[in-house]
């Protein structure tokens, strides 16, 4: 930051001031002083000109009210801004508080207590409460519309200060013996402060003041201190909060500290008071300014006697100083984080409710602005197209996490991970981003070196610390091949990072690792600034003495001595002299190398003595991109632009100075800018012309074009060489034009002088003339007046503009009209698809015939039925085709896919729909017709994966889908033996092994019909079925479940029915039912078998059976021996009762051998069909007697309809 004097106000009759405050809203300045003189001033700018914003623009007072009502010497004023009040007390104890009424202050409220005296006032963040503390030990909380709301007396202490915290919950007492108390908000006493800053000091202690930073425009940083205390004896302290225990100690060296205030955004604290001199008689009045962090920024020297006062104007630009009986103003030029590149200001700023800072990039060609949100940013550099944002790498993560997190908004792309191997990364704690100009990130770099000072050049990235500095050469990504991508890695070994110690002399030949120890040594002579150029880096110490490096190989060069500390240093174009600005604001100049000036005798004394050249009060100075001896400085609010080291009459702004280049200053008001950063308005980017553009712009329209030539080749520039090109060119002097042109080396100017001399009409040559100016209608209509309609169509083409051409094509015709209209109507349909409007892009593309864009078009709208039709008029084998038919498996439309791609012979891609599109059959189908073998191996394929996944049901589906019933089947037994040992629900089981045996029914049924197509009626039935049933033999590995397809269906299905008809009292066909299950222990456990026997039988006094069911459950070796002995008692209890004899009936029934064999049983009942007729179902091939099954519509078994 710089900071100068510039207003000086006097109060009437030399009345002393005790005390001043600035209100930071509404710009009012309260000043209290002896004999109860109160005022309030206001400072208000006045400007008709746009371009004088800000502190260039002359303030006079619009306000200077003396307000009457305190008889005693005024203490004390504070500011409720928020309501508009005045807090104002005397020596007598007197609060009087003020209020604004149409433009004056008035008498609001008055208290006096008559008991003491009130040393401190001070309004909380809100506005809502004011505290005020009386010497002697009384406190008062006050609302804002004059309630109390409680007061307290301190018992045996003096008071002298008081400070809430942002929130409002705390309240800091500071004694008049030093001491500060932290309350509640109630006024309950919490502990007392440490103060660190007073630990070896002896003697009495006054506090001079406490400021806390209620955080109204955010903070510097996550974690940044705000709370000030400072002593009369120069001893201060920052903290983060109350109870911070490890505070910022600053020793200020003065003799006496007055006041300290933060400024509005809590990143400077202003600490007034005076210093000893030990030559003088009397002190000096200073005010030194501090970071949060304790770093010192600079010292104002103020003129009088004694300082009383100090206070920040809400914008952070002005601070007003109470001396005597004066009020003194100094502007501020702010260290603004920011930086210019290709027609972009990148600029940063905090906001109260982020914890990062929004870095914007604002695109000042097209008003557009792209903000990145950043933590911890400590500055930006910029060149050329690019920016360096440095910043801290967040503490809380590994650096692997924590280089994502860092630039978490910016989205990094690949680079930016791959820049450390992982054992080096952990420790290294800032980052630096190389972005491009809307902010997205092209490379990153994590180093160890604190870069507090940083350049760029077009190929290198130099940061340094107070100890070294680290040079980058970065590179972009688009200009990196494949293989230099893939080496990024190893870039630390090819050199293109490299770190020094500022007391090393390197020689520029020997290679220098980044793990260099020695680079973390504190050096006596700590770097200050560094800037760099194409060929050389020079980097300055606090003594004075500059280092000149050669780049890119760094070799010490030679050291140069400055009698004063460099604040900022800066090459020129060609790197032949070098601009110092020192800490108190003096510019100078060096000659890096020697100007030939003995042997040029004409030129030789014209480009100044650098060693006499000085100005004060500089903040700012920028080189010419284009000519060395060429630059622009800021003189407190003026900008003087020196050629040859001679200044032309200066400018009136408080601009920053973003680029100088062909005669012409680029400037931005950053103060403006920052008061609402979120709307950069381009009001705030004023362009200067210098002297000479200006003067040669005066000679061309006044005197005219060959007396300017003579000046332009007394002062040649090529901007002025082209300015009075482009002016010959407006009168068609084509000599002189392509003279001009020659000497600003503008080929395709010259190319155009050419072209004009062989055009034979005047008119022909002022139309190609305006259109050369951009002046596109006025050269439209000349060609048109000279029936040049094809010249007018050329022009509109050239310049895009489509929809001109077509009014342009529609006023007449021409023999290549119909080729153009339909280009023309593409261009239009490109231009609404550009802009993602699909429907008027359709409209045009059907009448540019352009089906490619068209099948876009469809597809980007939905309209699938659109894109078929498109699809069905294209002729077979287009290339759009195969696209279109992409198009349609996106969105699951398998039918048009298979369609598109069997039109354009690709039936590959056909089967691969269906397949991606799970229509399995319709892929065998497809397969099978074109003789494509690859469908088992794919069908295989996706089985596998969706058994990996548990998705058995699915696998089923498919294999059923594509044909494969037997795999089905084979799963679904799997499924029902799975499902069969949970022991839940026996339903379920019979289900799935009736599914089961039904997809065996349709293998047999397909292997049935192949055969029959296969021998297509040359033999009989039988033979075909024998043919079959081979063939059966052959496919399948897994005859029993072929065989036995049913097996299971109809174990559970009798299992279910004993019990059903059990429950129903029909014990007798529950006995003949369970016995049927004893066929089928190896699918139901037999221990369930031989249970549900017992029971059934028992139920029908069957004893017999009932015995022999328990002798077979006795013998069961999976039961325990305690379940053993349970079934054991049970017989005993059940056989000593009843004897284990059936009846005869029921013996006889029970045998279910035939003459013929095992007769069959019928699953309705469950009982032996002995009778010859009897029912057969046509699937599942299972008998019933026919007088049960009437009472039937499906299948018990099978559940298929009953014919």
């Amino acid at each position: 930051m710089f900071i100068y004097l510039s207003k000086k106000i006097a109060i009437p009759n030399n009345t002393v001031l005790k005390c001043m405050s600035w209100n930071k809203d509404q710009g009012f300045i309260a000043c209290g002083g002896e004999d109860g003189l109160l005022k309030v001033l206001k400072l208000e700018t006045y400007t008709d000109d746009a371009k004088l914003k800000g502190l260039a623009a002359p303030s006079n007072l619009s306000m200077n009210q003396t307000l009457e009502g305190h008889s005693g010497a005024v203490q004390v004023v504070t500011w409720n801004e928020q309501y508009q009040k005045l807090t104002t007390s005397d020596q007598n104890g007197l609060i009087i508080v003020w209020m604004l009424y149409k433009g004056s202050w008035y008498e609001e409220m008055i208290n006096n207590r008559n008991k003491s005296v009130v040393r401190s006032m001070s309004w909380n963040a809100d506005g809502l409460k004011i505290c005020i503390v009386y010497e002697d030990g009384a406190v008062i909380v006050g609302s804002v519309d004059g309630n109390r709301i409680w007061g307290k007396e301190l018992k045996g202490t003096q008071l002298a200060h008081v400070a809430w915290s942002p929130d409002s919950k705390i309240l800091l007492f500071g004694m008049a013996n030093g001491e500060i108390h932290i309350y509640d908000n109630q006024g309950n006493f919490i502990m007392k402060m440490t103060l660190s800053c007073l630990a070896n000091v002896t003697g009495a202690l006054s506090i001079a003041g406490i400021h806390w930073y209620p955080g109204t425009e955010g903070y510097l940083e996550p974690d940044c201190p705000c709370l000030a205390l400072c002593f009369t004896n120069g001893h201060c302290q920052m903290m983060r909060h109350e109870s911070d225990d490890n505070p910022i100690i600053i020793e200020t060296g003065m003799w006496h500290v007055a006041s300290i205030q933060w400024n509005h955004c809590g990143s400077v604290l202003a600490i007034a008071g005076s210093l000893r001199n030990s030559g003088a008689e009397k002190d000096i009045n200073v005010v030194h300014f501090y970071t949060p962090f304790g770093e010192h920024l600079r010292t104002l020297k103020v003129p009088g006697k004694q300082m009383t006062a100090v206070s920040w104007e809400g914008g952070g630009l002005r601070i007003g100083l109470a001396v005597d009986s004066y009020i003194y103003f100094a502007n501020i030029r702010p260290d603004y984080k920011w930086g210019y590149c290709s027609n972009t200001v990148v600029y940063a700023y905090t906001r109260p409710d982020r914890l990062e800072y929004s870095v914007v990039f604002w695109d000042t060609k097209n008003n557009e602005k792209f903000v990145k949100y950043i933590k911890s940013l400590m500055s930006i550099t910029t060149c050329g197209d690019f920016c360096i944002l440095a910043t801290k790498a967040d503490d809380t993560h590994p650096q692997e996490e924590a280089e994502t997190e860092a630039v978490s908004a910016l989205a990094f792309n690949e680079l930016s991970n791959q820049n450390f191997p992982k054992e080096q990364s952990r420790r290294r704690k800032y980052v630096l981003v190389l972005c491009n100009s809307i902010g997205t990130p092209q490379d990153s770099k994590y180093i160890d070196t604190d870069p507090l000072f940083v350049t760029m050049t077009k190929t290198h990235v130099i940061a340094a610390s107070k100890e070294a500095f680290y040079i980058w050469q970065y590179r972009v990504a688009k200009k990196l091949t494949a293989l230099e991508i893939n080496q990024v890695a190893k870039t630390r070994k090819e050199g293109r990072e490299r770190i020094y110690h500022i007391d090393d002399s390197p020689s520029g030949t020997s290679e220098v690792t980044l793990n260099n120890a020695k680079t973390f040594t504190a050096t006596r002579d700590p770097i200050c600034c560094i800037t760099a150029s194409d060929r050389m880096l020079i980097v300055g110490h606090e003594s004075g003495i500059l280092q000149r490096y050669s780049l890119p190989n760094i070799g010490l060069l030679q050291k140069y001595s400055l009698t004063t500390r460099p604040y900022q240093v800066s090459l020129n174009c060609n790197s032949s002299r070098l601009a110092i600005i020192d800490i108190t604001g003096l510019l100078t100049f060096l000659d890096i190398e020697t100007r030939a000036s003995s042997g040029d005798t004409e030129g030789g004394s014209t480009a100044g003595d650098p060693s006499k050249f000085e100005r004060k009060d500089v903040w700012d100075m920028k080189w010419a991109n284009d000519n060395p001896d060429l630059f622009s400085m800021m003189e407190k609010t003026r900008m003087y632009v020196f050629r040859n080291l001679d200044p032309e009459e200066p400018i009136q702004t408080s601009g920053f100075i973003c680029h100088f280049e062909d005669l012409e200053i680029k400037s931005v008001l950053l103060d403006e800018i920052m008061r609402d950063p979120e709307v950069p308005n381009k009001d705030y980017l004023i362009n200067f012309e210098i002297r000479s553009l200006r003067d040669s712009r005066a000679l061309i329209e006044k005197v005219g074009i060959k007396d300017a030539s003579q000046f332009i080749e007394d002062n040649p520039h090529p901007r002025l060489w082209r300015l009075l090109a482009e002016a010959a060119l407006q009168k068609l002097d084509l000599k002189m034009a392509e003279q001009a042109f020659v000497h600003c080396r503008d080929y395709q100017g010259i190319e155009f002088v050419k072209r004009l001399r062989n055009l034979q009409s005047e008119a022909m040559k002022q139309a190609e003339v305006a259109a050369y100016f951009s002046r596109f209608e006025e050269a439209e209509r000349m060609y048109l007046d000279m029936d040049r309609r094809d010249l007018a169509i050329s022009l509109r083409i050239k310049l895009g503009d489509w929809f001109r051409v077509l009014q342009l094509l529609k006023t007449g015709s021409g023999d290549s009209d119909d080729a153009l209209l339909e280009q023309a109507y593409n261009a239009i349909g490109d231009y609404f698809a550009d802009r993602q409007k699909w429907l008027n892009a359709v409209q045009y593309y059907l009448q540019g015939r352009n089906q490619e864009r068209l099948a876009e078009c469809y597809y980007m709208l939905d309209d699938y039925d659109g894109l078929e039709k498109l699809a069905n008029s294209l002729p077979e084998n287009h290339k759009l085709l195969p696209d279109i038919g992409q198009m349609f498996v996106t969105v699951g439309m398998c039918e048009q896919a298979v369609s598109a791609f069997l039109k354009c012979n690709q039936p590959k891609a056909a089967v691969d729909a269906c397949v991606h599109l799970n229509q399995w059959n319709k892929a065998v189908e497809l397969a099978k017709n074109h003789s494509m073998k690859e469908i088992g191996p794919l069908l295989s394929k996706y089985v596998s994966h969706l058994l990996e996944k548990n998705k058995t049901l699915e696998a089923v589906e498919l294999y059923r889908k594509a044909h494969h019933f037997l795999d089905a089947a084979k799963l679904m037994f799997k499924i029902a033996v799975e499902e069969a040992k949970k022991r839940t629900r026996p339903l379920r089981v019979k289900k799935l092994y009736v599914l089961a045996a039904l997809l065996v029914e349709n293998f047999h049924t397909q292997i049935k019909s192949s055969q029959q197509s296969k021998t297509k009626g040359k033999k009989s039935e039988a033979t075909s079925a024998l043919a079959g049933l081979l063939e059966e033999d052959e496919s399948s590995s897994d005859s029993r479940i072929l065989d036995d397809a049913w097996r299971g269906a109809e174990a559970y299905h009798f299992f279910l029915l004993a019990q059903r008809q059990l429950y129903d009292g029909k014990v007798d066909a529950a006995m003949r039912t369970a016995l049927h299950l004893c066929d089928y222990e190896d699918i139901i456990p037999a221990v369930e078998i031989y249970s549900l026997l017992a029971i059934c039988s028992s139920a029908n006094c069957a004893f017999g059976t009932c015995s022999c069911a328990f002798i077979k459950l006795e013998s069961l070796e999976t039961l325990t021996p305690d379940q053993r002995q349970l079934y054991e008692d049970l017989a005993l209890e059940i056989f000593t009762k009843h004897s284990p004899r059936d009846t005869r009936q029921s013996q006889r029934d029970s045998l279910t051998d035939g003459p013929e064999g095992k007769l069959p049983t019928c699953i309705v009942t469950g009982r032996v069909i002995s009778e010859y007729q009897f029912w057969l179902c046509s699937v599942c091939k299972h008998c019933a007697l026919e007088q049960e099954i009437t009472q039937h519509n499906f299948c018990p078994l099978c559940h298929s309809p009953v014919a």
